[in-house]
């Protein structure tokens, strides 16, 4: 077993907190013991420790082993730990005259800045995949010349969902969500839309500001 760390010269490389949030989840949720099997199966001796970016193959080795080891919990972790890495990125990563203007800006203004600030910064949580957005609500994920092997769990792509998600509606819409629209090329690609929470999809993404996020990121209508 390896710890998990900084990749070889021309390895894809991601951010620690896909591994450090997912870690963290499932041991508040499952135990220490079930996080010490779950490290054991994806083949980590232990933790990143959370100053420098990591090997994208262990974030996914790490998914992997969850959905072999928890199959049943796989998309709940996928969605809590998601949204974790959200929040990390929120205090950590995101300057806060950033914050402040999106939060002001209406939201059919903040989410194109987002989406380009997130495109810019893709590489750090699609590592060898394609990130594609149209506009500021849509985007593809495309792991299909990642060569990925064998290819990674639906987990994963809820992951990406779910950081999504975290991230609109603490700084464009309390109500937004992302959601997978449509699966492509044999499963390794995921189109996704943001739209309104309990809307059907796809459908035209148009909110008022009433209201602020809760702690859980939702609020009223």
């Amino acid at each position: 077993m390896r710890e998990a760390a900084a990749a070889p010269p021309g390895e894809a490389e991601i951010g620690p907190n896909a591994v450090l949030q997912t870690m963290r989840v499932i041991e508040t949720r499952l135990g220490a013991g079930a996080g010490a099997a779950i490290l054991a199966e994806a083949g980590l001796a232990r933790l990143p420790d959370g100053t420098g970016m990591i090997r994208e193959a262990d974030a996914i080795a790490l998914h992997r082993a969850i959905a072999r080891r928890f199959p049943h919990e796989a998309e709940a972790i996928a969605r809590a730990s998601g949204a974790a890495t959200a929040d990390y990125i929120i205090a950590h990563r995101i300057p806060a005259p950033a914050k402040a203007l999106l939060r002001l800006l209406p939201a059919a203004l903040a989410a194109p800045l987002l989406m380009a600030a997130i495109r810019q910064h893709a590489w750090t949580f699609v590592g060898a995949g394609r990130f594609t957005p149209a506009g500021g609500w849509a985007f593809t994920i495309d792991r299909a010349a990642a060569r990925d092997d064998p290819a990674p769990p639906p987990s994963l792509f809820t992951w990406y969902g779910a950081v999504f998600t975290r991230l609109f509606r603490k700084l464009v819409s309390a109500r937004a969500e992302c959601r997978v629209v449509a699966c492509e090329r044999d499963g390794l690609a995921r189109r996704y839309r943001i739209g309104r929470a309990g809307r059907a999809f796809p459908a035209p993404f148009a909110v008022s500001r009433r209201g602020r996020p809760d702690e859980s990121g939702m609020t009223a209508p």
